[in-house]
This record gives C-alpha cells, sequence and structure tokens, in this order.
C-alpha cells in the first residue's frame, strides 16, 4: 500500500512529536485522520484546528469505521483498549518507524541518527534546503521556530526530491530507514532499558550505518567510536571543531569548525572541507554543542553540492527549535531558558554553554526526570551534571511509557547532588517557590511535561 493510496488513518499516541509529524503529512495528502492521546497539549490543539479528530479517552468506539491504516507508538501500553480492538478487527497496524521507512524509502534520504543532537541538526538541514528552494519533506523531532511545525514539505511544483528525517535509537527504531546520507551526532549511553548495555546500544548504531546506500555517505562525531561497515559500499566523513584558523588540508577525509568565537552575542566559524573553507559563517545560537550541530548540517549540505552563499544565508536566519535552549524571559537582571535536555551529556551541555554566557551570576535549574529506568541506570551521572548548577530543584519523575520501578524516584538523584543548595518540590508548588527565590538566571530542564509549567513561570518573571 502506496501511503497516497490511504484514505483514513488513525493514530494511537498522535499528541507525540514524531507521530503528529506523520499525521500532518497524511494530512496534507488529502487523507482524513484521526486519532487517540492521553491528554490534551497545545500540539493536540494545533492538530485539531488543523481538521484532525483526536479523543482522549480510551474508546474503540471512537475509531472510525473506514479506518485503512493504524499508527501506533511503542509508548503506548499492550493492555491499551483500542490496540487491543485494532489488532482483534486486523486492521492493518504499523509502527510510526515502518511508516517512515516505508515513505523515506522513496526519496533521497537524509537520517540524523544520536542520543543529542539530532532534533536540531535535521530541523537546520530542512531549513538550509527550504532556503535554497530545494523540494524537500522533513519529519521534525521538535518544532521549527521557523515555520512554527515539525512537518515541512516543499514541492516547487514537483515531488519532493530530499526527505530528512531523524533516525531514533530508542526500540531500534533507525532500523527502518535506508538513509543516503546518515549522521550520527553522539552514541552516549540511554534507553538502557531497551539495550541493556551500551555496548549493546552501540552495536545497534553499527547496525544502523549498515543501512546506508551504496554509494552514501557516513558524517560521524569524531570520537563517537563506530566502525564503519563495508567501508567500500559507502563514504565515512568525520566532523570536530578545531578553534583555529583552518586552511584547506589536501586529502582531508572530514569536517572542521575552525577560527570559532562569539562577536556580537553570535557565533562566527569558517567551515572547512578537503578542498574549500567556508570563511565567517554565522549561527545564532548558543552553545559549542550547537556549532557541532551545525557543522554536521554544513557538511550534509556540501556533500549536496550546496555553495556556500546560500548555506551562509539559511545559517544567519535560522531561529532555532522549540524547546531547545528557548529564551522564555530575558531581561536586566533575570533570563529564564527552557531545553528539552533529559539525559545526563545534554544538560551537561546546557548548563556549561549558560555558565560561558553570564559568568559570575547565579544559575537555578528546575529538572523533572524522564523515565524511572533512566533514573535508575544514570543517576550519579545525572547528579554530576547538575551539581553544575547555583540551585537544584528536582521535580518528580515523569514515567511516560513506564510502570513504576521499585525504589526509584527523584530522590536516587538528590542525595548524589553535591551541593547543598537543594530540593524535591510537587509541581503545583514550583511556580510559588521560584517567586520566593527570585533566581538570577533559571532553566527549567527535561523531556516530560515540563513545558506545561512554562508559561506560569514566564507568566510568574514577565515583569
Amino acid at each position: 500500500m502506496k501511503p497516497q493510496e490511504i484514505s483514513s488513518v488513525y493514530f494511537l499516541g498522535i499528541g507525540g512529536i514524531g507521530m503528529s509529524a506523520l499525521a500532518r503529512y497524511f494530512r496534507h495528502l488529502g487523507a482524513a485522520v484521526s486519532g487517540y492521546d492521553k491528554t490534551p497539549t497545545a500540539l493536540t490543539r494545533q492538530l485539531e484546528a488543523e481538521g484532525m479528530k483526536i479523543h482522549f479517552e480510551e474508546d474503540p468506539a471512537l475509531i472510525p469505521a473506514n479506518t485503512e491504516l493504524v499508527i501506533y507508538t511503542p509508548a503506548i501500553p499492550r493492555e491499551n483498549k483500542e490496540l487491543n480492538f485494532i489488532i482483534k478487527k486486523q486492521i492493518l497496524l504499523m509502527k510510526r518507524s515502518e511508516v517512515l521507512g516505508m515513505i523515506s524509502s522513496d526519496y533521497f534520504t537524509i537520517a540524523v541518527a544520536g542520543t543529542h543532537g539530532k532534533t536540531t541538526t535535521s530541523t537546520l538541514i530542512a531549513h538550509i534546503l527550504k532556503s535554497a528552494g530545494i523540494p524537500h519533506i522533513a519529519f521534525l523531532g521538535g518544532i521549527s521556530k521557523n515555520y512554527g511545525t515539525n512537518f515541512l514539505i516543499e514541492t516547487s511544483g514537483t515531488k519532493p526530491l530530499v526527505c530528512i528525517v531523524e533516525a531514533d535509537e530508542f526500540d531500534r527504531s533507525f532500523l527502518q530507514l535506508t538513509p543516503d546520507i546518515a549522521i550520527v551526532t553522539s552514541a552516549d549511553p540511554d534507553h538502557l532499558d531497551i539495550y541493556n548495555t551500551h555496548k549493546e546500544m552501540l552495536a545497534s548504531f553499527q547496525e544502523f550505518t549498515g543501512k546506508i546506500r551504496k554509494g552514501g555517505s557516513l558524517i560521524m562525531k569524531a570520537g563517537v567510536g563506530l566502525k564503519p561497515l563495508g567501508q567500500s559500499a559507502y563514504n565515512v566523513f568525520s566532523y570536530s571543531l578545531e578553534n583555529k584558523k583552518p586552511s584547506a588540508p589536501t586529502g582531508m577525509k572530514g569536517f572542521k569548525a575552525g577560527g570559532f568565537g562569539i562577536r556580537n552575542g553570535v557565533y562566527h566559524y569558517d567551515f572547512c572541507s578537503a578542498n574549500d573553507v567556508w570563511k565567517d559563517l554565522v549561527l545564532g545560537l548558543p552553545g559549542l554543542f550547537n556549532l557541532e550541530n551545525a557543522l554536521a548540517a554544513n557538511a550534509a549540505a556540501f556533500l549536496m553540492g550546496l555553495s556556500q552563499s546560500r548555506v551562509a544565508r539559511a545559517m544567519k536566519s535560522f531561529k532555532g527549535v522549540v524547546r531547545r535552549f528557548d529564551f522564555q524571559v530575558k531581561r536586566r537582571g533575570f533570563v529564564y531558558i527552557d531545553d528539552y535536555a533529559h539525559h545526563p551529556e545534554e544538560l551537561r551541555a546546557c548548563i556549561v554553554a549558560v555558565k560561558e554566557m553570564y559568568p559570575g551570576r547565579s544559575i537555578t535549574g528546575v529538572f523533572q526526570p524522564h523515565l524511572y529506568s533512566r533514573t535508575r541506570d544514570l543517576a550519579a551521572e545525572f547528579a554530576e551534571s547538575l551539581s553544575l548548577l547555583d540551585e537544584i530543584v528536582l521535580l518528580d519523575i515523569y514515567p511516560a511509557r513506564e510502570k513504576p520501578i521499585k525504589g526509584v524516584s527523584s530522590e536516587l538523584i538528590l542525595e548524589k547532588l553535591k551541593t547543598g543548595n537543594k530540593r524535591l518540590i510537587e509541581k503545583g508548588k514550583l511556580v510559588k517557590y521560584l517567586k520566593k527565590l527570585q533566581p538570577s538566571v533559571l532553566l527549567t530542564l527535561g523531556a516530560g511535561d515540563i513545558d506545561q509549567l512554562v508559561p506560569s513561570v514566564r507568566k510568574a518573571f514577565a515583569k
């Protein structure tokens, strides 16, 4: 079955960031789109405004009788009433990753993998292609600030030529993809509830690189440590930051950002490839981790044959992704930043970037751990990263798809923190506590439902 042939599609977990991008794709094709999710959010309200029918209670009777395809996320529990009804009725049921693999197989595909960095990198690639007028389709893991959506399609009167996707390692989803260009931004320990060990997770990343089409390219951050499979089948490039004025080294098999520094509040850097140096590109996003993401995106654009002028123009106008180092309030004496960071390395990168931007100022961070298993497996690492803060406020664990694990709570992190300025607080009491605390620099961090507190926090400190 081709996606264009489907007239009615139903989503189990339609409010997820990856699922909603697919829902928008099918709506673009003209299909009737409906779905279930556990709770209403700003995103589900947007989907409803776009013509999709969504309900928030498990009720098989609300599934349209003419449904031809059901797409579900692994976050849906096996005991879900609607899921079991669909299985019993033998309606065509596919995972999100399977559908993404089916769609992307028809295009020249750029797949961005990594335990962190993939959303900003893939969104920047999509922005570069859109700015250059190259027909493309993009399924993003965040809301682009430039376009206000996680789904982009640019046809220019023709079929899109390029598909940009996030290659998600959770549940080995990325093994459904067959990219022409694959990017690996990082491969730190994560999802050990799925992989058991870091070694097993790395083996899955290794298998992903083996999915690259013959003649394609792997762009891998230096130090990730994957050993490319079948080196004669595809090209392998590394990328890294090297803060010196680069020249174009003959025969260099990779890409570097050199001569970088902050001028007038933004990064200026040179992009260096084997044959050329693109001078003085500008990135308006803070943090060296974002400079690395930009370098990976520039490398993909370079391999696609885009010129320096087209890439430079797009870089200057890139606004970033919602909930990725997202400034909420910025005024004299107070700064509030919201970020999706939910892994120890992401937290470290975010906090270090803030400390570099605001040296000498006290930084307060509010963190909501995501998943019981991740908290259990990485409690010491979380505590080490969060201890870079001056004041730490922890919320209870957001369970997402998991049931509670005995003995696992935010207390595991709290007791390991190396600062005395720490506390565990209920979500409902957070705003009142923060107003009393009156922080100088405030961060809200996490991938759960902490984003629903952001409007209240922003309002409390807007003046």
